[in-house]
């Protein structure tokens, strides 16, 4: 790609190819919107980590080639993306076979150990992230799911609208 391999060469086309795998994804996110990187789904986490090990490789081609099938690659990312929401909006049997369910692992301030085994999550993780979301007293934790990305969501209050977790799973 460039000439000579002096330092100064390596950097410039660090630098270089970085910033225009950089702008390509940018691109691509304005034209397939902000839902790209969303982290809603499994599927959008698995594009987010992919996409970063691609833009990874653009930053490091060693020619034109190699840059431009990476580049290709982030597209094609992009458009599996966008059909498997299109997909998984027009059937519920394709939306079950490609996301996960929510899942409870505390109710009305009890720990539920069936569900920390099942889901591999420790009390004291689980622990922790009560402390991140300021809850207090354990009588008003109304319900922690283990999402399904990862993310743990603590509902804690006086009372609980049941439409927010109609869909979490009881192991």
């Amino acid at each position: 790609m460039f000439v000579d391999n002096t330092w100064l060469d390596i950097a410039l086309r660090g630098v270089l190819l970085s910033a225009a795998a950089l702008l390509w994804v940018v691109l691509l996110i304005r034209i397939n919107g902000l839902r790209s990187l969303s982290k809603m789904t499994n599927f959008d986490f698995v594009m987010t980590v992919a996409l970063g090990s691609l833009v990874a490789g653009a930053a490091q081609a060693s020619d034109w080639k190699e840059f431009g099938q990476t580049l290709i690659a982030m597209g094609g990312l992009f458009l599996v993306q966008f059909l498997a929401a299109r997909i998984r909006k027009a059937s519920d049997a394709a939306d079950d076979v490609m996301q996960n369910e929510p899942v409870f692992l505390m109710r009305d301030g009890k720990f539920l150990d069936h569900a920390l085994d099942k889901t591999r999550v420790a009390k004291s993780d689980l622990i922790a992230k009560l402390r991140e979301a300021n809850a207090l007293d354990l009588s008003c934790v109304r319900a922690v799911v283990l999402e399904t990305t990862g993310d743990v969501s603590v509902l804690h209050g006086d009372g609980l609208d049941e439409i927010l977790i109609e869909n979490v799973k009881e192991l």
